[in-house]
């Protein structure tokens, strides 16, 4: 299936609302297994979070092999060719060095401490003495 990028997201392909607005055109056929060429002949501005959220996010679920037989880019400049390469390299490190988030170890957002009766005192001491209140 061939897409082109500027009738999907435009000529300015900044934002990590455009990636993911690509990202949901070309995904099912990712995951049916066929391939998908992005031609990205007319956009003018290509950013990183752009990419980061359309194909930087399919190595979370794809291995790179996968995606160099399934993903085919055309009529992309070398300025953002450089800019992709740099995002994939770093969204590869990322998505193989991470713990998936179902197996990363849980920390509480809270620690119960057992402080015994000192906040009562404290309480009872601040209203009959004034403790914490401020002078004009």
């Amino acid at each position: 299936m061939k897409i082109f990028v500027h009738q999907v997201v435009g000529d300015h392909c900044l934002t990590v609302a455009d990636g993911r607005r690509l990202y949901k055109h070309f995904i099912p056929e990712l995951q049916a297994g066929r391939e998908v060429e992005l031609d990205f002949s007319s956009v003018c501005v290509i950013g990183s979070p752009f990419f980061n959220s359309s194909l930087g996010f399919l190595l979370r679920d794809f291995e790179m092999e996968e995606l160099r037989r399934l993903v085919k880019v055309s009529n992309l400049d070398s300025q953002a060719q450089a800019v992709l390469k740099r995002v994939v390299k770093n969204c590869n490190l990322y998505y193989r060095s991470t713990p998936p988030v179902e197996t990363a170890p849980q920390k509480p957002m809270l620690q119960r401490v057992n402080l015994g009766v000192v906040p009562i005192i404290f309480l009872v001491l601040s209203l009959v003495v004034g403790v914490g209140q401020t002078a004009l």
